[in-house]
């Protein structure tokens, strides 16, 4: 088995936090802190997350560098935490840890150790990680969700910013950004039902009634995200 170093994640705003920090499977990864920095977002608008190795020369057995990288597996439905295979280019990287969180689809950002189950792959590590993460081995913190959007509100850390009218019959209008780049409107369900460019009057008269997920993306990375009802 190779021997490899662990990841820091950190449970952070949509807006503000664009790193990932996690501490934890010390058997493997020793109790240090690993950060990963957010590098942009998939073609399913999925933040990617890497690494900088921490000293650039740390002991990782085969994986040589120690880099990680947190990203969506759109195949499979669910966020990953991936091994570096040595080359730095996650050619062929080891998969350490996935989430097995329903929703998923919702989510732009992986989610925390609080909302569904990161397993720990023991093909790869032969359990030396302990299990699946949990607030008690490993500490996760940063740009995270931790809850499911389906039931719970959600958050905004930039209260300049609103939709309305809420509820809405025809056209939802946006204020206080400036730096909009494209929105995607998802059922309640997780389906994808809208996606466009960052405009401040969006036409929702097409969708049926029902409570919607709207995602407004910037141009820095940055995602905000508002319930509405459809009348």
């Amino acid at each position: 088995m190779k021997s490899l170093y662990l990841f820091c994640l950190a449970l952070g705003s949509f807006a503000s936090a664009q790193t990932i920090t996690f501490n934890g499977c010390h058997a493997l990864f020793d109790n240090q802190n690993f950060v990963f920095n957010k590098t942009g977002v998939d073609a399913y608008n999925k933040g990617i997350y890497i690494t900088t190795p921490v000293t650039g020369d740390q002991d990782c057995g085969g994986l040589g560098t120690c880099e990680f990288k947190i990203q969506w597996n759109n195949t499979l439905s669910r966020w990953e935490f991936l091994a570096d295979e040595g080359s730095g280019t996650f050619a062929s990287p080891n998969l350490i840890y996935y989430n097995s969180t329903g929703n998923n689809n919702f989510l732009q950002n992986p989610p925390s150790v609080t909302f569904g189950t990161w397993v720990e792959n023991t093909a790869v590590t032969s359990g030396a990680c302990g299990g699946n993460l949990t607030t008690s081995n490993s500490t996760m913190t940063g740009d995270l969700h931790a809850s499911s959007l389906a039931t719970s509100d959600v958050k905004t850390d930039d209260s300049k910013i609103q939709i309305f009218p809420n509820p809405v019959a025809e056209v939802i209008r946006i204020s206080g950004i400036n730096n909009g780049q494209s929105i995607q409107i998802y059922n309640m369900a997780g389906q994808l039902v809208k996606s466009e460019n960052f405009d401040q009057k969006i036409n929702v008269s097409e969708l049926s009634a029902g409570v919607y997920l709207l995602k407004i993306n910037t141009k820095n990375f940055q995602t905000h995200e508002f319930k509405f009802v459809k009348k």
